[in-house]
């Protein structure tokens, strides 16, 4: 926590303090206090240990991305895309994929919307594996941190022997994916999926009888369902207050009504809730993905759309077609037909939407991302204010913002 910045002297009397009467201090959490977990600034008006004012500076880290997105053809947003939440870049690439999909009315292949949501539940169980351990590192349980980053090393090298990259892989695109599947993918997802529930139970029987970390997580960062919702929260943290709310479920995109989980929920609403809600959707993912396995179907993994997707390599070197429409895309971009369109998916985080807007040529007119991360973000003064500042560390982190994920 960095140095004091101001103090006020309404109590004060030559530069003592008064017997009997407290003396406030205005505290800067941040920008590099590593319980922000990114370039979050707080400010806090403390008396004694006691919160009494909290105020989020989310503008560190503008990125930008938005008004990027008007100068890239459609193709090459999805690189911006996957910049906004660098822990969740592939549910990213699919709800910008889905929404230029509605406006192109595109009829994605069975198999590409099974490994999209295969891919997406790998990935909501990696970010829900680096927020447990970072999460348990700032409450002081080193060693589930080292044991969660173990595993998520292991999807790190699937998504790499999927696209070449281990985080920004931009692997999911519009018609379908960037590649076919590598050889032996099934594989290596089998293992590692058969491998975690074991892991999992590891990370829960060092915590769920651990005194310290149930004095610091039950019952601490509750807050009103009400005023939860009011400031737009949603995702696991609204889930923990009751709430079953999951773009999944309510609105299944990309096959997911026909997947077989439920949504975790618990009406404890503190911070232990939102750790056992996504201990929870860990478990579920890892059935979801099982699934996807036993149940791929054949086929291709872009859409029939010859002026829309890369046609194939090899079909260029025989083709004259091929390597014009191969030619026009990467050099002139795709054409989308005029109009706007909202998407929505269930990001690790809660409910991302997307707004897209075409005028009908080779680039968006607008890309708006209403973010998860930002409406969380929102509900911190409420919850901390009137605590010690020793649970404000423990609140921050339950709502598992990313500070990419607040400020486009």
């Amino acid at each position: 926590m960095s140095e004091t910045l101001t103090t006020t002297a309404e109590t004060e009397h030559q530069g003592k303090s008064e017997p009997g009467h407290s003396r406030r201090m205005v505290l800067n959490m941040g920008p590099q206090h590593p319980s922000t977990h990114g370039v979050l600034r707080v400010v806090i008006e403390l008396e004694g240990e006691t919160v009494l004012k909290a105020t989020p500076d989310i503008g560190f880290l503008h990125t930008g991305i938005e008004k990027q997105c008007e100068a890239l053809n459609w193709q090459q947003v999805i690189t911006l895309t996957d910049r906004v939440d660098y822990l969740a870049n592939l549910s990213n690439n699919l709800v910008y994929s889905l929404a230029v999909e509605k406006l192109l009315e595109l009829e994605i292949p069975a198999k590409a919307q099974w490994m999209r949501v295969m891919l997406t539940e790998l990935t909501r169980i990696n970010s829900h594996l680096v927020w447990l351990g970072t999460h348990a590192l700032d409450i002081g349980a080193m060693t589930v941190f080292f044991l969660c980053f173990r595993e998520r090393e292991d999807i790190l090298r699937l998504f790499e022997m999927f696209s070449g990259q281990r985080l920004m892989t931009s692997y999911i695109r519009v018609g379908g994916l960037a590649l076919e599947p590598p050889r032996g993918w099934e594989k290596r997802v089998k293992t590692f999926i058969d491998t975690l529930p074991s892991r999992i139970d590891e990370y829960e029987s060092l915590l769920n009888t651990n005194p310290i970390w149930l004095k610091r997580t039950k019952g601490v960062g509750r807050l009103p369902v009400e005023e939860m919702l009011e400031v737009g929260m949603t995702g696991p943290c609204i889930r923990a207050a009751g709430i079953p709310m999951d773009a999944r479920k309510m609105m299944p995109y990309s096959s997911y009504e026909k997947f077989d989980f439920i949504v975790p929920t618990s009406t404890d609403n503190d911070v232990f809730a939102r750790y056992a809600v996504r201990v929870a959707e860990m478990r579920e993912s890892t059935k979801i993905v099982k699934q996807a396995l036993a149940g791929m179907p054949e086929g291709p993994v872009q859409a029939a759309a010859p002026k829309v997707v890369l046609p194939d390599r090899e079909k260029m070197k025989t083709q004259m077609e091929s390597l014009i429409y191969h030619f026009k895309i990467v050099t002139e971009g795709i054409s989308v037909p005029a109009g706007e369109v909202f998407q929505v998916v269930e990001s690790p985080r809660g409910e991302l939407g997307y707004y897209v807007v075409s005028d009908g040529t080779s680039k968006p007119l607008r890309v708006h991302m209403r973010t998860p991360s930002f409406g969380n973000l929102q509900a911190l003064p409420n919850l901390i204010e009137d605590r010690m500042i020793a649970d404000s560390i423990a609140i921050m982190g339950s709502l598992d913002f990313v500070l990419g994920d607040c400020d486009r």
